[in-house]
């Protein structure tokens, strides 16, 4: 961002300023009075400001042009100029929020170092608070399956584009991760990434989060909208926000502005809006929980973040990284993944997708034995035993059986746990269970599993 906005009541003044500076690559806007500077500022906001303290044929002059760009716009840095300076007026601009202050006529080279210094500190300050809102957590998205490569390819060309974007899957997936990637190879990168935890915010609260607040006694206090201007705001689990914000959103959405509880002033934002749900919005919209038109607003390019049981290829790759994660961040055990337990974490269900993945690595680190390779049945002392078939625990299940039903039962939950693990793909489990493929369709017919899935003929009615 490098627009800079000049307000100054010579024409000569002006020009000359915005001529050097757009020789610098700068792109700059021009205003002669208070009344086209606020106008200019309404319309968007300027990577930084040139004032002139005095103003002709003004309502305001640069001070209280000053005082209301920091109320209202507090992140964009202002350099004052003038004619007529003296220490009282440089002292009054800087406490009133100015970064600097240049008496004119002015030193050409003085002026860009002063602009250049004040927009890196800009730049500086946002950075440093988005590190302390811990927003700046790794956007690195990890896998080569084929769903997975579908995905990344859907989320490189939306982060070209400025395009609203609902993302849908089922909890734990990594939504918020796709949000983030996409935030991280778009044009905003540097600016914010700012989370809307839409499930967690008491609905009574919800605008006063969103929308900021003004009171006497403390001011002005920013929403979440106004932090994260310029960038992108994340509306996770969007389903859940309440119905009466719903129609303020629509507003913010169509117009880019909008006013503090307690205050008058329009705030303009530059927002990029993606939004997030595991819940069917039609059913929400039939239901009367969820507006049409917001959803028509949102929803412009829909992505599916598929379920880990879609891309179990990625598990080993998953695992490993938590665990280097986990040894680096906890100083937990760097233990080894041999195949068979990665065999093991394929065939699991995973309910609770990558989350669930990441608390079991975690867990298994903390209470696990040793530092030597992670053994399979550590996994299922860590996950409760769950795997995509029933569990086959010497229980009455098991022991009511005569022999050649147990072995059945045995071979088509394994042989499923193997599918489920491959992804459907005959071929390749007929390779690791060691067996030809034309002998592992004979064996999945004899056992009535069709096409990766059982017949459900027995096992309710046996």
């Amino acid at each position: 961002m490098s627009d800079i906005l000049i307000v100054d009541d010579e024409r000569d003044i002006r020009e000359l300023i915005s001529d050097i500076l757009r020789d610098e690559g700068f792109s700059t806007r021009l205003a002669a009075n208070s009344d086209q500077a606020v106008a200019e500022l309404n319309a968007a906001e300027p990577a930084l400001m040139i004032l002139d303290i005095w103003l002709k044929d003004s309502k305001m002059d640069g001070i209280d042009i000053l005082k209301q760009v920091k109320r209202n716009n507090p992140d964009v840095p202002v350099v004052i100029i003038s004619g007529h300076g003296n220490i009282e007026i440089a002292v009054a601009a800087i406490k009133q929020g100015a970064y600097d202050f240049i008496e004119k006529p002015f030193n050409i080279d003085q002026l860009l170092v002063v602009i250049r210094r004040a927009m890196e500190t800009a730049r500086l300050r946002r950075e440093n608070a988005t590190l302390k809102r811990g927003e700046a957590r790794a956007s690195e998205m990890l896998g080569n399956s084929a769903p997975f490569r579908r995905l990344r390819e859907q989320l490189d060309k939306v982060a070209k584009s400025n395009g609203r974007v609902m993302l849908t899957g089922e909890p734990g997936a990594g939504k918020e991760i796709a949000a983030r990637y996409v935030h991280a190879h778009s044009p905003r990168a540097r600016d914010p990434f700012v989370t809307v935890p839409c499930a967690t915010i008491e609905p009574d609260h919800m605008e006063e989060v969103l929308f900021g607040r003004e009171t006497p006694e403390r001011g002005i206090e920013p929403g979440l909208l106004e932090q994260a201007h310029g960038g992108v705001i994340y509306f996770d689990e969007v389903a859940d926000m309440p119905l009466g914000t719903q129609p303020k959103i629509l507003r913010v959405l169509t117009e880019q502005q909008f006013t503090r509880a307690g205050g008058t002033d329009k705030v303009r934002v530059d927002l990029r809006v993606i939004s997030s749900t595991n819940r069917d919005l039609a059913a929400e919209i039939a239901a009367g929980r969820f507006r049409q038109e917001l959803y028509d607003r949102l929803n412009v390019v829909p992505v599916a973040v598929p379920s880990l049981a879609d891309r179990r290829d990625d598990i080993p790759m998953l695992a490993e990284h938590f665990i280097e994660g986990f040894h680096a961040t906890q100083g937990l055990p760097l233990r080894a993944l041999p195949e068979e337990t990665c065999a093991a974490l394929q065939a699991m269900a995973w309910p609770g997708n990558i989350r669930q993945l990441r608390n079991v690595i975690e867990r298994v680190l903390i209470l696990g034995d040793g530092t030597g390779p992670i053994q399979p049945s550590e996994l299922e002392t860590q996950n409760g035993g769950t795997t995509t078939g029933e569990a086959l625990a010497l229980g009455p299940q098991i022991t009511s059986l005569a022999l050649r039903e147990a072995r059945e039962l045995f071979e088509r939950e394994y042989l499923l746990a193997q599918i489920n693990r491959f992804g459907g793909n005959i071929s390749r489990t007929a390779q690791f269970v060691g067996m030809e493929r034309s002998a592992l369709h004979r064996k999945l017919k004899s056992l009535g599993v069709v096409g990766g899935m059982r017949v459900e003929e027995e096992v309710m009615g046996k």
